[in-house]
């Protein structure tokens, strides 16, 4: 059975409010074998309140946490990308429950550096950090308390990617896939595409880009192929640009 690598495994806090559930966090990841965090944002946070939550046990994981401004800067040399939402919407999903996720990650991460992103513990993801995810993960709760504790939601998902190896059906590895920062690459080259030849709607020009994004995350895209599908676009701008003189 596959194990998981947790070397290529990260938790990326986005906008995390309060230092202690930082802190939180780190001692949540730690117990299940990941060392490695990531916060983004432009907040500093109290370094002490963060130690104290994480417990002198953890403090290892704490003294590495890597702090990022930017959430594409955060996640660029990812190549698989695991968003959590409790907020569900047409625009949002399609959405996997936690035990189903893990053995998919467990799979990408033999090859792929894995990132487990979470929002704000008050709003969550918005729909522009959930563009950027190749799957979203929501935590089943009772109707009458929906909400949960940000190191809760992170032990949850940290749980079911550690246990999931005794389960495993296969032992097939998964690709090594393309890194965010190249897809967000190619998003963009398309986009400017379809923009110049008319296909995009102007009012809404993310709504096809929005299906596209699901349509390449199925496919498991990998870089050599981005390399294809940028050089077609290319082609394609050269072609339309020549056509019209």
């Amino acid at each position: 059975m596959l194990k998981p690598k947790f070397r290529n495994i990260s938790i990326v806090l986005y906008k995390p409010k309060y230092a202690g559930n930082i802190g939180a966090v780190a001692r949540a990841a730690k117990n299940m074998g990941i060392h490695h965090i990531i916060v983004v944002g432009a907040e500093k946070y109290d370094n002490e309140e963060i130690l104290q939550r994480s417990t002198h046990l953890a403090a290892d994981v704490v003294d590495h946490i890597r702090y990022e401004v930017n959430i594409k800067d955060a996640l660029g040399s990812f190549s698989y990308i695991v968003g959590t939402t409790a907020r569900l919407g047409k625009g949002r999903g399609p959405f996997i429950v936690p035990r189903v996720a893990a053995s998919d990650i467990v799979d990408r991460s033999q090859q792929n550096k894995v990132a487990l992103l979470f929002g704000p513990e008050d709003t969550g993801l918005a729909n522009e950090q959930l563009r950027l995810c190749h799957l979203v993960v929501s935590i089943p709760t009772s109707r009458e308390f929906t909400s949960l504790n940000l190191s809760h939601a992170v032990m949850i998902l940290c749980y079911e990617i550690f246990v999931a190896s005794s389960s495993a059906a296969s032992t097939e590895v998964a690709p090594k896939l393309a890194l965010s920062s190249e897809l967000e690459g190619m998003y963009e080259q398309i986009k400017t595409l379809l923009a110049e030849i008319g296909f995009l709607n102007p009012e809404n020009p993310d709504y096809w880009m929005m299906h596209l994004r699901r349509f390449f995350t199925r496919a498991g895209i990998l870089s050599l192929e981005v390399k294809i599908v940028r050089g077609i676009c290319r082609q394609l701008q050269w072609y339309a640009h020549h056509k019209k003189s």
